[in-house]
């Protein structure tokens, strides 16, 4: 509480500060001759969709059974077979006993649908999840083989690093598709998770290796000493050590492959930048949607830094 008192004029300062950029960006957009419609928004998260019921043949109407908000509509087909669609009961078409040609509408129902944006983000989840468990898992036995004291495992794993981080994402997810996805026959999610992964290996190679350094040498040998070989010493007192001290870093990494999917749009994988550009072409509503995509960028990224802080004290706490 005394702390809040102490910093009030700080405070009143930044929210000075906010109230001023946001005022300058009502001004910019407002001098800009564009037709906001953010209302068109929604409808690309969920949207009602439509299934229309067409008779198939030509065909007579025998029975229409109203129940509630549907309605069974049974008819009698020029082959003498009998045909029911269930219809909502606000949308019918047809009378008892009418004669319909094949094409003519019954009715129609309604079903919520995910829409594009939803289904991108959804894809960007599932994608960012995998790679990054894959990325730990690459970057774990990398670090380790960059400490190793064989020099064919340090070498390679020394290659590997500094040509995965020597090179941009975007030419890796290339080679990754056109040529390994060629080569292995391997669709494009498999080869844009491929590239994910292998990329953030590279870094959390560097992290893991830095967060082991980082560790006292008299740890190894405190282990050693009591009966602990190497590996059992660096799984049960090097890398618990290791981990609380490379968990930022880590989270930042994780955090940066959440931006750094969106890349994986170019080799055709709808996620969320590439289901907001579809969206754009059918609505001409650029901004709108790229304002959209970016917050739900942010947020996404913003539930994971808050996560990664909930471990770090829970971290702390152990200590």
């Amino acid at each position: 509480m005394n702390s809040y008192r102490k910093d009030w004029h700080w405070r009143l300062l930044t929210i000075l500060i906010l109230g001023t950029i946001g005022a300058g960006l009502w001004v910019a957009t407002s001098k800009v001759n564009y037709a906001w419609r953010w209302n068109r928004v929604p409808q690309y998260f969920v949207y009602h969709h439509e299934f229309v019921k067409r008779a198939h043949y030509d065909s007579r109407v025998i029975e229409i059974e109203a129940i509630g908000d549907s309605t069974t509509v049974t008819i009698r087909n020029q082959f003498d077979e009998v045909e029911s669609f269930v219809i909502d009961s606000d949308t019918l078409k047809v009378f008892p006993d009418e004669n319909i040609f094949a094409g003519d509408l019954i009715g129609s129902t309604f079903k919520w649908e995910i829409g594009p944006l939803l289904y991108g983000l959804g894809v960007t989840l599932w994608i960012s999840a995998i790679s990054s468990i894959i990325g730990l898992i690459i970057g774990l036995i990398t670090g380790l083989c960059r400490l190793a004291k064989n020099v064919t495992l340090r070498q390679l794993s020394i290659i590997y690093i500094e040509i995965i981080r020597g090179t941009p994402l975007l030419v890796q997810i290339f080679i990754v598709y056109f040529f390994f996805g060629t080569v292995l026959n391997i669709d494009r999610m498999a080869a844009g998770i491929a590239a994910l992964s292998i990329f953030a290996g590279a870094y959390v190679a560097e992290i893991i290796r830095a967060g082991i350094q980082s560790i006292p040498k008299g740890q190894m040998e405190a282990a050693r000493s009591l009966g602990m070989n190497t590996p059992q010493a660096m799984v049960h007192i090097i890398l618990p050590q290791a981990f609380k001290r490379t968990l930022p870093p880590l989270a930042g990494q994780f955090i940066s492959l959440i931006k750094d999917s969106s890349l994986v749009s170019v080799i055709a994988i709808t996620d969320l930048t590439k289901a907001g550009r579809e969206v754009i072409t059918s609505t001409f509503a650029t901004f709108e949607i790229w304002f959209v995509v970016a917050f739900l960028y942010l947020t996404l990224t913003s539930v994971l830094s808050q996560v990664i802080a909930w471990v770090e004290r829970r971290l702390a706490v152990s200590d």
